[in-house]
């Protein structure tokens, strides 16, 4: 990755941090959220604006970091809302692709 330019947004790699809340490792991002880069230290090294409140060195090296890009307007997700029906949120639900129970709960995949 080339060295990036300053106030650049890069999502940092979270391969070898150890997280208590993380339950399986295969499940979690790979990425953390955007951060900002405050200064080029070499062109190895970056150090990064760090919002979040995690425990590490706020200079990290040039392999721990990808250039973060923006999302497309057609790449955004609509939010979904509830309907309201009687006082009660509920969902409205387009068709029922597929069901399953788990543990004694029914688990539905619905569109």
């Amino acid at each position: 990755m080339e060295v990036e330019k300053k106030r650049d947004r890069v999502m940092l790699s979270i391969m070898d941090l150890v997280f208590r809340q993380r339950l399986m490792k295969k499940l979690t991002e790979r990425y953390m959220e955007p951060y900002v880069i405050e200064e080029i230290v070499s062109k190895n090294a970056v150090n990064l604006k760090l919002l979040a409140p995690i425990r590490i060195h706020l200079v990290v090296n040039m392999s721990r970091v990808v250039r973060y890009r923006e999302l497309k307007k057609e790449q955004k997700v609509k939010e979904l809302k509830p309907v309201e029906v009687d006082g009660v949120e509920k969902w409205k639900i387009g068709k029922i692709l597929n069901k399953r129970k788990i543990r004694g709960i029914m688990k539905y995949s619905v569109c």
